[in-house]
């Protein structure tokens, strides 16, 4: 099944309370709702891709159980941007102080924030271009490091705030190493395994 969209006119409206309750009456879905109210309905992804996810889940989360610097966020997990979008990235990672300022109540819910890290994976059902739009999104609402990684075409982008997208072109054979850069010290990530599932 394909990702479906969905409008939702300004007169209908959805409160962050009725969003909430949506998403968890409808958990076999993934739900994400734009800054200019489109409902977007992802299916579930398929094996390669959720092996995929799970790894790049897990290189994430054994760095930060290293470095104690935040919170790790699996694809599951939604975010409402300062733009008071809704957005699931398929992979974040929150820096502890911004994650320990939230009360309990908004840690519960969909935490209102931008991740300070996000990694969006291209799955079969994606679209390049939704997923480009996606990312700039969560740039413009303060991620400091964002990591587009596209094994159909293949390539990565780059995304880093005040300045143009870095794209990586490369081979299945030979893909990137990726780093952390500032933003996840020491975090350095090698495609080949998230690649070849």
């Amino acid at each position: 099944m394909d990702t479906l969209t969905l409008n939702v006119p300004p007169t209908v409206g959805l409160t962050d309370e009725q969003f909430y309750q949506l998403c968890v009456a409808n958990e076999q879905w993934r739900l994400e709702l734009t800054a200019d109210g489109e409902l977007i309905i992802m299916p579930p992804t398929g094996g390669e891709s959720g092996i995929s996810n799970a790894d790049l889940t897990t290189d994430l989360t054994l760095w930060n159980r290293q470095t104690r610097l935040g919170k790790v966020f699996d694809s599951s997990t939604e975010f409402r941007l300062p733009n008071n979008a809704k957005r699931c990235p398929n992979v974040s990672w929150v820096i502890l102080q911004r994650w320990e300022a939230l009360s309990p109540e908004q840690r519960r819910r969909f935490p209102p924030l931008c991740p300070d890290f996000v990694i969006e994976l291209r799955s079969e059902s994606d679209s390049l271009k939704d997923l480009r739009a996606k990312m700039l999104e969560y740039r413009d609402n303060g991620a400091r490091l964002g990591w587009l990684i596209d094994p159909q075409t293949p390539l990565v982008e780059i995304y880093r705030p005040t300045v143009d997208v870095e794209q990586i072109n490369f081979s299945i054979d030979e893909p990137p190493t990726l780093s952390g850069e500032d933003v996840l010290p020491g975090f350095v990530l090698d495609l080949t395994v998230i690649l070849n599932p």
